[in-house]
C-alpha cells in the first residue's frame, strides 16, 4: 500500500489549506484513514481519522471545530480541510490507512503556519 499526501505549504495565521492523500496499491478491508502531525522537536500525534464504511469521524482537542476529515471511497482519498490555522498548528502532516492487514503511513508533507 502506498499513501501520497499533497497540498501542504505556507499559510498565515488564520488561514486555511487542504490536504489530500492518495491511497493505491493493495488495499483490503480498509478500516480508517486519517492524519498525524509532528511539530518540530516533538513527537507524531493524532489529527483526526474517518471510518471508511460508516463515515464516523474523530478529532483531537485542538483541532476541533477547525479542522474537517472527509473521504471519497470511490478515489481511496481522504482529505483534511483546516481553517482558523495558527503557528501551533505547524509540522509535518502524515496521512494513515489501517486495513485488515495492519497501518500504513504516507512519508507526510509540511504545513508552515507563520506571517
Amino acid at each position: 500500500v502506498q499513501l501520497v499526501e499533497s497540498g501542504g505549504g505556507l499559510v498565515q495565521p488564520g488561514g486555511s489549506l487542504r490536504l489530500s492523500c492518495a491511497a493505491s496499491g493493495s488495499i483490503s478491508r480498509l478500516i480508517y484513514m486519517g492524519w498525524y502531525r509532528q511539530a518540530p522537536g516533538k513527537e507524531r500525534e493524532f489529527v483526526a481519522h474517518i471510518d471508511w464504511n460508516i463515515g464516523n469521524t474523530w478529532y483531537s482537542e485542538s483541532v476541533k471545530g477547525r479542522f474537517t476529515v472527509s473521504r471519497d471511497n470511490a478515489k481511496n482519498t481522504v482529505e483534511l480541510q483546516m481553517s482558523s490555522l495558527n503557528p501551533e498548528d505547524t509540522g509535518v502532516y502524515y496521512c494513515k490507512l489501517r486495513q485488515i492487514d495492519g497501518d500504513y503511513w504516507g512519508k507526510g508533507t509540511l504545513v508552515t503556519v507563520s506571517s
